[in-house]
């Protein structure tokens, strides 16, 4: 679960990169293209807000996932103690 979470960060963070430079150069004022260059700033401050939270939450399942781990081999190790 943690490394779609990872992946997906990495694709909003690409998305907010493309925004930003959207944004930055001139591409805005040509003919047929989206014309505000505040609104690419925008989206790419909010692509990269929700980059930040996928990658939050890719942490904290993978920590969430390894505490689990260590639990199980914890009272693995209590059932063989009592066994013997």
């Amino acid at each position: 679960m943690g490394r779609n979470l990872y992946i997906l960060a990495g694709t909003f963070g690409l998305l907010a990169i493309v925004g930003f430079v959207l944004s930055v150069t001139h591409v805005s004022s040509l003919n047929g293209s989206a014309g505000d260059a505040s609104l690419w700033r925008v989206t790419g401050i909010a692509m990269l807000f929700v980059a930040l939270l996928c990658a939050l939450g890719g942490v904290l399942s993978s920590l969430f996932e390894q505490a689990e781990r260590r639990h199980e081999e914890q009272r693995r190790k209590v059932r063989e103690g009592r066994r013997r």
